[in-house]
């Protein structure tokens, strides 16, 4: 079957790289994904991938236990460089070459980030897993994924989370919520959906890059998006 999308950006939350536990990386969790990316790059989608770091530390949480905001946001993203190695690793482990290019310069544990070197890799079949956020405090890691996404063209940003895409409340709160199949940019502000930040929704809507939020930790899913099945909420 042919590929929907030809160059993806594929957003990872942290906190889902926990699995079951409470902390830090879940093996098997990290597995199931490696194995669901190197699927959909054996069939020629080119990938960038932008990881958060929240099971390991958040900045504005930081913020809010008294530490620094800039020096917290700064933890915030060298944990995003931790999660970037161990699915890197885990890749590299399912025969999958996979890259890692960092905002701020850390060499040897990534190649310092630029769009030109992330699109070669991408175009030689190797992943390009893009850490350390945009590299400056007070941005998150999806305004990171958006401006990763729009610098590296890719067709569309598909965000991988715990929920099968978008709804009129939280679902794992409100029973009553119901799920949207598509919305627009402005619909997620005005309904101030928590999808993403401001700054990361303004800069897809300004730069036109469609966002699909879907459930990730299905396995197989993945593939179904990139074929195109509406399984998740098309952002527009």
């Amino acid at each position: 079957m042919r590929s929907k999308y030809n160059r993806v950006l594929l957003k990872l939350s942290g906190e889902s790289l926990m699995g079951h536990q409470g902390y830090g990386i879940d093996s098997q969790r990290l597995n199931e994904y490696a194995t669901q990316i190197t699927e959909i790059a054996a069939r020629g989608v080119q990938i960038a991938i932008v990881i958060g770091g929240g099971n390991i530390f958040r900045g504005l949480t930081g913020a809010s236990r008294g530490f620094d905001r800039v020096k917290g946001d700064q933890m915030g993203m060298l944990a995003t460089v931790i999660n970037s190695l161990a699915l890197s690793s885990a890749l590299e482990a399912a025969g999958q070459p996979a890259s890692v290019f960092t905002a701020i310069n850390m060499f040897p544990i990534g190649e310092h980030y630029s769009k030109w070197k992330a699109i070669e890799a991408m175009k030689q079949g190797c992943i390009a897993i893009i850490a350390g956020g945009t590299g400056n405090p007070f941005f998150t890691t999806d305004t990171g994924s958006a401006l990763r996404g729009i610098e590296v063209e890719a067709d569309v940003m598909l965000k991988g989370t715990r929920v099968d895409g978008i709804y009129t409340a939280d679902p794992e709160k409100d029973p009553t919520a119901t799920k949207f199949s598509e919305i627009t940019y402005d619909e997620v502000y005005t309904r101030g959906l928590k999808v993403m930040d401001l700054t990361a929704t303004a800069l897809c809507k300004e730069n036109h890059l469609p966002i699909v939020v879907f459930d990730m930790d299905t396995p197989g899913n993945l593939a179904r998006v990139i074929d195109g099945e509406p399984i998740g909420t098309l952002v527009y």
